[in-house]
């Protein structure tokens, strides 16, 4: 299967613009939006939790969304779509994710689950995971229908095998699962079929390079390096050399831009960022600077 999403790949160099611009306002994300995916055609879909509604702009220079699709959901966190453009959505508030299935636009429920999944995921074995911050584990359902917990206790704690409010999650090629442990202020690996994480970003991890404060969102770009993005402050990249604040950062790690609570991020093919900014009700664009080390020669989508 190959993945749906974007993984590019960077210069150890590459800088993003420490501006960001609005790609959707309030009129289509409604309040305190939660949910984005950048497919790896480059469309963006966009989940409005107030209106029940999902929209999608196939160009990101379209002034508005090509499609829009209506459901019943209810104060929806996260969504995912696949390559073939089926959409998973968080449903937690009923008690279960829904799917909506793009081959005859319907609706159907694919998992149930406790609580609200505060990220989405689908490996390239199609397995669906949940992370719930309120249960502090990370389910997941597998393709032949069986539903185990693979992170967490289901209790509140900072040990190995605990989380603490888990947010976004990613799950990469070898089936391992990264984890935004919010609560405890770092990122968990979690090896297949082990259920003791390593912390490999933010408090006490091996190699602490940067401090972090609730990660909510993660992604792995196209060389397996982590970026994370926090709440109320920044977000994180890192490369063979560790990790550094991209934007939001003044020299102490305090936010300087207008964006001021983020929730989760997507790449588009050719770097750029896109952002939840729930405080402002509104998606934000960080463009990625066309500017490339000289000793680096491989491609950029």
């Amino acid at each position: 299967m190959t993945p749906s999403y974007n993984q590019p790949r960077f210069c150890f160099n590459t800088t993003w613009n420490s501006i960001p611009t609005t790609f959707a306002g309030q009129s289509f994300v409604g309040a305190n939006p939660t949910g984005i995916f950048v497919n790896s055609n480059n469309s963006i879909y966009i989940l409005n939790r107030e209106a029940g509604k999902i929209h999608i702009w196939q160009n990101e220079n379209d002034l508005n969304p090509t499609k829009s699709i209506s459901s019943s959901l209810t104060d929806s966190s996260s969504l995912f779509v696949t390559t073939n453009g089926d959409i998973y959505v968080d449903n937690g508030y009923k008690g279960y994710v829904n799917k909506w299935i793009v081959e005859n636009e319907t609706w159907i429920s694919v998992m149930n689950v406790p609580s609200q999944c505060y990220g989405l995921f689908i490996d390239i074995y199609d397995n669906l995971y949940c992370s719930m911050a309120g249960n502090h584990r990370v389910d997941q359902k597998w393709s032949n229908g069986t539903t185990t917990v693979v992170a967490g206790t289901g209790v509140e704690g900072s040990k190995s095998n605990m989380l603490n409010g888990p947010n976004g999650i990613f799950v990469d090629i070898n089936l391992d699962l990264y984890v935004a442990d919010m609560g405890n202020n770092r990122v968990q690996l979690f090896r297949l079929n082990q259920r003791n994480g390593t912390t490999v970003a933010g408090k006490k991890s091996a190699n602490v390079t940067i401090v972090l404060f609730f990660p909510t969102g993660i992604v792995l770009d196209g060389d397996q390096h982590l970026f994370i993005i926090e709440a109320q402050n920044r977000i994180i990249g890192s490369d063979e050399n560790g990790f550094r604040c991209i934007f939001g950062c003044s020299g102490n790690g305090s936010p300087k831009s207008e964006v001021m609570f983020y929730v989760s991020m997507s790449f588009d093919s050719y770097g750029n960022i896109y952002v939840i900014d729930p405080e402002n009700n509104k998606v934000q664009k960080i463009v990625k600077n066309q500017v490339c080390s000289k000793f680096f020669s491989f491609d950029l989508k």
